[in-house]
């Protein structure tokens, strides 16, 4: 059980902030796996690696991807007075979101359902 009162845990709970600049989407119409291909190539790279693999990769969730970057880059110099060129990825990963689901009519009257997946991908920034 923890000790002190509610408002007391609560407030040393809120004072332990994160102070690293970072970029969230939420809803994100990919799944957590196809977003996974592209966070796994750009994880631990610097900033412009990471951009320049995310620019020339094919898959639908670099575009998200490399947007989110950008973003966090922005908060990083905007919000954190970070230099730009030390920044690296520290952490990048997909949560899974809600699951739309859909039918599908196929032959003899049946129904298939089909499930959009959803996503929420975090990029995390640090200076080395």
């Amino acid at each position: 059980m923890a000790k002190g009162h509610r408002s007391q845990i609560k407030r040393e709970r809120n004072a332990i902030k994160d102070t690293r600049p970072s970029a969230k989407l939420s809803y994100a119409r990919v799944s957590v796996q196809k977003a996974c291909f592209v966070l796994d190539a750009i994880r631990g790279k610097s900033v412009q690696e990471a951009l320049g693999i995310v620019m020339y990769n094919p898959r639908y969730a670099s575009t998200l991807i490399e947007k989110l970057i950008k973003s966090a880059v922005a908060n990083a110099e905007n919000n954190n007075g970070m230099d730009t060129d030390k920044l690296y990825i520290e952490e990048c990963y997909a949560n899974k979101g809600p699951t739309m689901k859909r039918v599908k009519p196929r032959a003899q009257g049946r129904a298939y359902r089909i499930e959009k997946r959803m996503s929420h991908i975090t990029v995390i920034l640090n200076e080395r």
